[in-house]
């Protein structure tokens, strides 16, 4: 299977001869220079590290610039292993760019979301915003966690509430 890193610029449009429009994925792929090549011998499956987007000697920490320096490269801000039986073929300082794919092949792409944090429920549900004016002090609350009656012992399972950076363990003696 072959493997980049890559990092996505944005969305635009391509529009076909018949004029069919197809959402198309900008994605940048900068040369990916490999960091390590882990063998299964020593670390017991196959891989190689890659390193994207290239990093000045004084933001890296001493480990970042160890690895660098065996692959005789400099340090880079994002450090991914690739599996792979075609990964295997590259050595230590190897290049592996974009060229690697050739036009028509399927590509499978694994992201990371960008994550929202501490998210309230106006963003995370679309709820309504409460009224402004008249000395209403409820603006972007959660509302009301009244059940009538249904479930009165706690908050009922699948609630809409803001997210929360603490998890919460529910006491398994409710249900």
């Amino acid at each position: 299977m072959k493997a980049i890193v890559g990092r996505k610029m944005g969305m635009t449009e391509v529009f076909a001869e018949d004029g069919t429009m197809y959402p198309v994925t900008v994605v940048e792929v900068l040369p990916n220079v490999v960091t390590q090549v882990k063998t299964l011998e020593k670390d017991g499956y196959v891989a190689v590290q890659v390193g994207y987007e290239e990093k000045r000697e004084s933001r890296a920490n001493k480990c970042e610039k160890g690895i660098a320096a065996k692959a005789n490269t400099v340090p880079h801000y994002v450090s991914k292993e690739l599996r792979g039986d075609e990964m295997a073929k590259y050595q230590l300082g190897d290049k592996i760019t974009a060229d690697l794919f050739k036009a028509g092949d399927i590509v499978d792409v694994i992201g990371t979301s960008k994550g929202h944090g501490y998210t309230g429920t106006i963003k995370r549900w679309n709820m309504t915003i409460g009224p402004k004016g008249h000395g209403s002090g409820y603006h972007r609350g959660q509302g009301s966690f009244a059940n009538n009656g249904r479930y009165n012992h706690g908050v009922m399972p699948g609630k809409h509430m803001s997210t929360c950076p603490v998890t919460w363990v529910m006491n398994p003696q409710h249900y």
